[in-house]
């Protein structure tokens, strides 16, 4: 199982490059999600980048449920077109190329972020008003999930 977790704020270096945390890599299980990743334009057009071998796994087992064909294709053609499989080079950085980091609207400063089964790239300040404009929301889940659980605890004994 893959639980990725944390917030890392790292700077953009003048060649295009960020560092992916070791806190964050250390997580990922390379023997079983492999060493490499697929850099995607994700939903909302938050950059994601997934452990190798489970994006390849996802790829396979994801058909879009479009209504026409031609809906499945154009998915299917910019899900391929918009993911590029990329290498952490020996310091554990990853190149940004500008078009990439124009569409993501990244600048220098970027926050990863661990979200389950991948990674986010934010712009810091993006993320910042984003966890503004959901703290409220998340904190009544937290205690609802809390909940939940303590129950089925108490249910078990």
């Amino acid at each position: 199982m893959l639980l990725l977790t944390g917030e890392y704020q790292h700077v953009v270096d003048d060649k295009g490059r960020v560092l992916v945390s070791n806190k964050l890599r250390s997580q990922i299980d390379s023997e079983e999600h492999g060493s490499n990743f697929y850099l995607v334009l994700g939903a909302n057009g938050i950059l994601c980048l997934y452990p190798e071998r489970y994006f390849e796994h996802i790829a396979l087992a994801v058909a879009p449920d479009a209504a026409a064909p031609d809906e499945a294709v154009a998915f299917e053609r910019m899900s391929f077109a918009l993911t590029s499989k990329v290498e952490l080079d020996g310091q554990g950085r990853l190149l940004l190329n500008d078009r990439l980091r124009t569409r993501a609207g990244l600048k220098d400063q970027i926050t990863l972020i661990g979200v389950r089964d991948h990674i986010e790239l934010w712009n810091s300040e993006n993320w910042e008003q984003y966890l503004s404009d959901h703290m409220v929301q998340y904190q009544k889940q937290m205690s609802q999930a809390r909940q939940i659980v303590l129950q089925k605890q108490n249910d078990e004994r």
